[in-house]
């Protein structure tokens, strides 16, 4: 299966440009910035917007107040580019109690910017704090939400077979223990989906979706609904994961670490 991500040079130099832009604004520090959207799962239509998320640092002053500051950095939403931005303690803070959109981000295959140090770390803790049940119920419930929202009648929207199908393969991918789910869907196909007639369905809709607009409608998908209804249906009385043990000083140490570094003399 194609893993496909394209990204224009220019859209990427004026994307770089406006996260320069906003480090200058803020006087912030940009750690790591990606791709959290259809560009960075893998089924881009056509008209997509690029959805750009990334993780900044204050200097050390800012985190020696008695009143908290705003914790977001957003532009606003353009046709083409949507991006903003979460400052590091409330990331980690997240992470902390199991959000698996961060972890996602951590694994995008288009990233615009990393700090190498900052990311090693990330993704040390990531391992140490993942809190599969917390993804578990995250991933099923907005498969759930997202079938019963949008695939129930006669013409549906095919791009929203994509969000059911990706977050029910992660929500198996964490049910059989094999860790974090990964951002692009074509690896979570190929860890879950043995069945050859079902791959296909995937890969015909994969195709409509790369080549169709955003609000491409058609009748639908006999093969994906049965296999969507059936593991739904499943999951109703599945077990999540264990709880597993969480020790959040890592998550300290790396934001202290972080702000340490940008204060430390030269």
């Amino acid at each position: 299966m194609d893993d496909v991500h394209p990204i224009e040079p220019a859209i990427r130099r004026e994307i770089e440009s406006r996260l320069d832009a906003i480090a200058a604004a803020h006087g912030v520090r940009i750690l790591y910035a990606c791709e959290s959207g259809s560009r960075g799962w893998g089924f881009a239509s056509p008209d997509s917007d690029y959805d750009v998320r990334f993780l900044y640092v204050h200097p050390l002053d800012w985190y020696l107040r008695v009143v908290p500051d705003r914790d977001v950095i957003e532009l606003p939403i353009s046709k083409v580019l949507d991006i903003n931005g979460w400052e590091l303690r409330k990331a980690l803070g997240l992470l902390a109690k199991g959000n698996a959109t961060l972890v996602e981000w951590l694994d995008s295959p288009v990233v615009y910017h990393a700090d190498a140090v900052f990311l090693a770390g990330m993704r040390a803790a990531i391992a140490r704090t993942h809190r599969p049940e917390r993804a578990f119920h995250h991933y099923v419930h907005m498969a759930r939400k997202n079938y019963r929202e949008y695939l129930r009648g006669e013409r549906v929207r095919l791009k929203k077979y994509l969000y059911v199908l990706r977050p029910l393969l992660a929500t198996l991918w964490i049910e059989r223990g094999r860790g974090p789910a990964p951002m692009p869907f074509a690896r979570l196909v190929e860890g879950i989906v043995t069945d050859p007639l079902l791959r296909e369905a995937i890969e015909r809709l994969l195709a409509i979706k790369r080549a169709a607009a955003e609000a491409e409608y058609g009748a639908p998908l006999p093969e994906l609904n049965a296999f969507i209804e059936r593991e739904l249906a499943r999951l109703e009385s599945a077990p999540p994961p264990a709880p597993a043990r969480i020790d959040h000083g890592v998550l300290d140490a790396l934001l202290a670490d972080t702000v340490r570094r940008d204060a430390a003399p030269p």
